[in-house]
C-alpha cells in the first residue's frame, strides 16, 4: 500500500489530519523535552509508542516534527532508526525519506482549506524544498 493511501485511510478513520490529535487518538504519548539540536524521535515502552519532540521548536516545526515521528510509527513501528544511525552501518535514507513523506501527505496534501507556499513550508516548517516538489 502507497504511503498516500495509509494517510487517506488514516485521516478518514480519525476524522482529522492534526498529527497530535491522531497521535492521541492512537493512544500515543507526546513529551516535549530538551533535545538540543534534535528534533525529536519516538520510543516505545512496553508496546506504548512515545513522540519525543524539541520542546524549543516553533509550533509549525513541532508540528511537522510529530507528523514525521507519527510516520515512523506507522510506517516502521518495529525500526528504531536513532539505534541504528548510532550503532550500525545501517542506511536510515529510505526510512527517513518514507517518514517525510508520510510527514508531506499528512499536512499539505489531505484536501484542507489550509494553503502553505513552498516558501512556508521550508521556511517555517522545515520541510526540504526538493521533497515538496515531489510532492505537490
Amino acid at each position: 500500500m502507497t504511503i498516500k493511501k495509509k494517510v487517506g485511510q488514516l485521516v478518514k478513520k480519525h476524522g482529522t489530519s492534526d498529527p497530535f490529535e491522531l497521535a492521541r487518538a492512537m493512544g500515543i504519548e507526546v513529551i516535549y523535552e530538551d533535545l538540543g539540536k534534535s528534533l525529536g524521535y519516538f520510543s516505545s515502552l512496553y508496546r506504548t509508542a512515545i513522540i519525543h519532540i524539541n520542546k524549543n521548536l516553533s509550533n509549525e516545526k513541532q508540528l511537522s516534527t510529530c507528523a514525521h515521528e507519527l510516520g515512523h510509527i506507522i510506517l516502521h513501528p518495529e525500526i528504531n532508526t536513532a539505534f541504528l544511525k548510532a550503532n550500525t552501518y545501517f542506511p536510515t535514507t529510505k526510512i527517513e525519506q518514507e517518514a517525510n513523506e508520510f510527514m508531506v501527505e499528512l499536512l499539505f496534501n489531505q484536501g484542507d482549506d489550509q494553503v502553505v507556499t513552498v516558501k512556508e513550508a521550508t521556511e517555517k516548517y522545515g520541510i526540504p524544498e526538493q521533497l515538496l516538489y515531489k510532492n505537490f
